[in-house]
């Protein structure tokens, strides 16, 4: 296709959801299954006038998706309506922990016993496809910063965590495949790749958005007024943690998502903090009436508020062209009984069974548990640490083999949660 044909392609399409946004919300089908379809009919499987090469544009690849989980993930962090407690956030920690070992080794286990691959792929089978995501799950996750629905919060802030806890695993597979130093016994793997990635990512993560949020408190007290770029703060911050990160060896996705929660949180704070300061200590020759609370007035802007918005709408523009992409992908031949039956796999055993280990001394009710059984939803993420692992030197033959099991399981959860996200969920909020 040529550059008007996707300018034609991409443009139409965004009027076309844009004029029909209201009837779509009452069909049951979420904007993926729509983009996917538009993609595999201009794709190789019906029209044949687009095909989209993952193994040889897969360093064009990494970096779309990196960039979509990125922004993807702020969004979530941001969201988040509670501050990090562990009586409050048990849940999630527990599905990004525990029930990620359990997906990534029911996978592997699978791959290698039904599948006949090699345990090093099969384990990096599982690390691929072992994270939910938080791109292609808007439908599950929190609505705003004020939404308290104990569903969504969880489903949202699992898709946070486990987009940065999933690389440990990526890389035990790539280690095993000989790609990556795992040292003796394992050894460098655990000390680096485990804990100091993880814990280094938590502290940069946490400290830069806790001190973005004071330094933006601290300038828009000052007189006289100072205005800022919230956009550009928001994306600088993205930036800089990831950079952070990049140089210190710390997994950048959790760090980015923690920054957002931080940043959030120290400004509800913040905000809390400044509105009683007037009337904690009212001065005893002051007449009562001087004491009165001013009256309510709107929230005042704040780098997560003012950011929020403009990464949605990046969000969203980056989830039509790679939904494009993928249905791009597919060939008729890409369908076969492995790949759909490594997909039910997941779908119908290791995420409900990982789910069911992960959340077994939680309080969570069985209802919920269930509902988060089932949005496992794969996607952005998925394709992500796919073209990572082929970036870090993964043979052809293997790397076409974890194509094909990503696209198909990515493919089949754009469709099969997509149709049932609307239903579901009504269901669930009637209960």
């Amino acid at each position: 296709m040529t550059h008007a044909q996707w300018f034609l392609l991409v443009g139409g399409l965004l009027l076309t959801m844009g004029l029909t946004t209201s009837v779509l919300k009452r069909l049951p089908i979420t904007p993926a299954i729509v983009y996917l379809a538009v993609g595999v009919m201009i794709g190789p499987t019906v029209f044949n006038v687009f095909h989209f090469n993952p193994l040889k544009d897969s360093a064009l690849l990494e970096a779309l998706t990196e960039v979509v989980v990125l922004i993807s993930l702020f969004s979530a962090g941001v969201k988040m309506p509670v501050p990090f407690k562990l009586a409050q956030w048990r849940a999630p920690i527990m599905l990004a922990t525990v029930s990620m070992i359990a997906s990534v080794a029911l996978v592997a286990a699978f791959a290698c016993w039904v599948m006949g691959l090699p345990i090093g792929l099969g384990v990096l089978l599982g690390a691929i496809l072992a994270p939910t995501d938080p791109v292609l799950a808007t439908d599950v996750q929190s609505r705003h910063p004020g939404d308290r629905d104990r569903l969504r919060f969880t489903l949202t802030a699992e898709a946070g965590m486990n987009d940065g806890s999933a690389f440990p695993f990526v890389m035990l597979g790539l280690g095993l495949l000989g790609l990556h130093n795992l040292g003796d016994f394992g050894l460098h793997w655990f000390l680096v790749d485990v804990v100091w990635a993880t814990v280094a990512a938590l502290v940069i993560g946490v400290a830069s958005g806790a001190a973005l949020a004071w330094a933006s408190a601290k300038l828009r007290r000052h007189t006289p007024k100072h205005e800022l770029l919230d956009d550009f703060l928001g994306l600088g911050l993205i930036g800089v943690v990831y950079a952070l990160c990049v140089f210190a060896a710390a997994w950048g996705f959790l760090a980015v998502f923690f920054a957002a929660v931080a940043l959030r949180q120290t400004e509800l704070r913040l905000q809390n903090k400044a509105a009683r300061a007037p009337f904690a200590h009212p001065c005893a020759d002051t007449p009562p009436e001087a004491h009165t609370p001013p009256p309510a007035q709107a929230e005042p802007p704040t780098v997560s508020g003012g950011a929020l918005i403009f990464k949605e709408h990046l969000e969203r523009l980056s989830e039509v062209v790679l939904i494009l992409l993928i249905g791009g992908t597919l060939f008729i031949n890409s369908w076969s009984w492995p790949v759909v039956l490594m997909a039910a796999f997941l779908f119908f055993v290791a995420r409900p069974f990982s789910v069911a280990i992960g959340l077994l001394a939680t309080r969570v009710p069985w209802r919920t548990r269930g509902m988060i059984g089932w949005f496992g939803v794969r996607g952005i993420g998925s394709l992500y640490y796919l073209m990572y692992a082929i970036q870090h030197g993964l043979p052809e033959a293997m790397a076409m083999t974890l194509i094909q099991f990503t696209l198909i399981a990515v493919t089949l959860s754009i469709i099969v949660h997509g149709v049932t996200v609307k239903p579901l969920m009504n269901r669930f909020a009637h209960h």
